[in-house]
């Protein structure tokens, strides 16, 4: 019989990591692509005021979302300094609320439009008068389901 014999050890071949960065990049372009950025952009300022009682909402896919505030510091000169109404990426008026929560019920199934929630995020030196303009709005056109935003107060 013949003797097979090891003249010396071999070694395990180093790792390469010649294809690490296309997984890496593999992953970074996963992750762009599945990532949900900022629907809107805020063109206006928004302190929210103090509350004692907040509930979060359970859904926010179902929340629609009317921004009242002063314009941002670049769009001052362009629109002033009063109490804006902005509705997705644009200013509106309250009369283009209605137009607003049509579309808003369009986006949505069948099933989950009688749970739209329309969140109302105003600066709280808003004046009461251009929110209740909007409440009255909403309330004729049966977006009867509004929350307001704030935030805990400080302790």
């Amino acid at each position: 019989m013949a003797n097979f014999s090891r003249s010396g050890k071999k070694e395990l071949p180093a790792i390469t990591s010649s294809s690490l960065s296309d997984i890496v990049f593999m992953f970074l372009f996963f992750f762009m692509v599945t990532t949900q950025l900022r629907k809107t952009e805020n063109k206006v300022q928004v302190n929210l005021p103090e509350a004692s009682e907040i509930a979060k909402l359970e859904r926010k896919d179902l929340a629609s979302y009317i921004y009242i505030g002063e314009p941002i510091r670049t769009l001052q000169a362009q629109y002033g300094t009063d109490a804006r109404i902005q509705l997705n990426d644009s200013f509106k008026t309250v009369t283009d609320i209605r137009d607003f929560i049509a579309a808003e019920r369009e986006s949505m199934s069948e099933a989950d439009r009688q749970f739209m929630t329309v969140s109302i995020r105003a600066d709280r030196n808003t004046h009461m008068g251009k929110i209740s303009d909007v409440k009255q709005e909403l309330r004729r056109c049966s977006a009867l389901k509004i929350m307001y935003s704030a935030r805990k107060p400080s302790e």
